[in-house]
């Protein structure tokens, strides 16, 4: 088993148990890392967002830093926003606050070595399968 498919188990143990697994947030985040480009181009947008030093630090190996709801409704916009809060049933508020709870989370179990993996893609695609099952 290599680095990755570890950090792969990791990622999907973690969505399907626990507090991230227990999240509504979880398959949404991934779905909107997907309609993003991926996680390369979600961190892209952010940092273009003035989220540069978040990113870095969901992605580095230190602690996460923190963000509020309002910011990655800015960052990402009213549209994506306005499709998990439909996609939940929630108020457009509680969608942001909840991404902006989990999405750090995930971007840290997604890059285990402080880093995008190369094989981010397949990661993504094989965690977002594991939740439907």
């Amino acid at each position: 088993m290599g680095l990755f498919d570890g950090a792969l188990g990791g990622l999907v143990s973690s969505m399907l148990g626990g507090a991230v697994g227990d999240s509504p947030f979880t398959g949404v985040a991934l779905q909107l890392i997907q309609q993003q480009g991926g996680l390369p181009g979600l961190l892209q947008k952010l940092q273009q967002a003035g989220l540069g030093a978040h990113v870095a630090s969901w992605v580095g190996t230190g602690p996460n830093m923190t963000t509020t709801g309002a910011q990655l409704a800015q960052a990402l916009g009213p549209q994506a926003i306005a499709q998990i809060a439909t996609q939940l049933g929630i108020p457009h508020a509680q969608a942001s606050d909840g991404l902006a709870a989990l999405l750090p989370q995930l971007v840290n179990q997604m890059t285990p070595a402080g880093a995008v993996p190369d094989n981010h893609a397949d990661l993504l695609t094989q965690a977002l399968g594991a939740l439907t099952r």
